[in-house]
C-alpha cells in the first residue's frame, strides 16, 4: 500500500505517519514545507519499522504539480490523505486579503489541485480513497469562534469539495470523504484557543484516521464525518 500525507512535518500529520508505519505500509511519500522536520521524522520511523519513506518538501500553498510527477511518478497512490492546514486567528474585519489567500490556498486550493495531479495513480489502485481533513467548524450548524472565519469557511469549502470529489471520481473507484475533526492537542489549536486544553492527543487521532483511510473507503464514500468529542 502506497499512501501521501500532506502537512507531515508537525502535530497529527507526523503521527499519520507513523501510524502507518506500525501499520506496515509499503511506501509513504511526505510533504510540507519543513525539510528538517520531514528528516527527522523519516529517522524517527527507522526504529518502529521498514516502511520506505520520500520525503518531499514542498509549500502546500503553491503546488508544484510537475515536480510532484517527478518524485511519484507512475507508482500507484492506495491512499491520499490531504491533512496540512492554515490558520489564521484575528477579527474577521482585521483579516487582510493575503492572509486570506494564503488560508484557503493551504486548506482548498492544495487538496483540489494535489487530488487532482494524483488522479492518474490513484486510479491504478483498486483500494483509492481521498482523506480530507477538515474540521467541525467547517460543518453548517456547528458551533463558530470570533478570530476563526478565514479557517472556519475554508474547511467548509473543503467538505464541499469532498461532495463533489466523490460523485465526480466514482467512475475510476475513488472514494472521497472529510473527517470533520474537533479539539486536539496541536500547536493550531493552541493558535485557535489559547490555553485550552482537549482530551485528544494527536497520537490518538492519528490512529482513527488511519484505521479510517485504509478501511472505510468499503462502506463509505462521499460524507463529511463530524470526529470531535469536544469543542472549545
Amino acid at each position: 500500500m502506497n499512501v501521501v500525507v500532506t502537512g507531515a512535518s508537525s502535530g497529527i500529520g507526523y503521527e499519520i505517519v507513523k501510524e502507518l508505519v506500525r501499520q506496515k505500509v509499503a511506501l509513504i511519500y511526505v510533504i510540507s514545507r519543513n525539510q528538517e522536520k520531514l528528516n527527522h521524522l523519516k529517522e524517527e520511523c527507522k526504529s518502529i519499522g521498514s516502511t520506505e519513506i520520500i520525503v518531499l518538501s514542498m509549500d502546500l500553498s503553491e503546488i508544484d504539480a510537475d515536480r510532484l510527477k517527478t518524485v511519484i511518478g507512475s507508482h500507484t497512490i492506495d491512499i491520499l490523505i490531504n491533512n496540512a492546514g492554515s490558520l489564521v486567528n484575528a477579527p474577521f474585519q482585521e483579516i487582510t486579503s493575503q492572509q486570506l489567500e494564503e488560508v484557503y490556498k493551504t486548506n482548498v486550493f492544495a487538496p483540489f489541485l494535489l487530488s487532482q495531479a494524483l488522479i492518474p495513480n490513484l486510479r491504478q489502485s483498486k483500494i483509492a480513497h481521498i482523506v480530507n481533513i477538515g474540521s467541525i467548524g467547517g460543518v453548517q450548524g456547528s458551533s463558530k469562534f470570533p478570530g476563526l472565519s478565514a479557517y472556519s469557511s475554508s474547511k467548509a469549502a473543503l467538505s464541499g469539495l469532498t461532495e463533489c470529489l466523490a460523485e465526480e471520481l466514482k467512475e475510476y473507484n475513488i472514494k472521497v470523504n472529510c473527517l470533520a475533526l474537533g479539539a486536539v492537542n496541536t500547536e493550531m489549536l493552541a493558535n485557535a484557543f489559547p490555553g485550552y486544553v482537549a482530551n485528544i492527543n494527536p497520537e490518538e487521532m492519528a490512529k482513527y484516521i488511519v484505521h479510517f483511510a485504509i478501511n472505510d473507503h468499503k462502506y463509505i464514500n462521499g460524507k463529511i464525518l463530524s470526529i470531535s468529542s469536544t469543542t472549545p
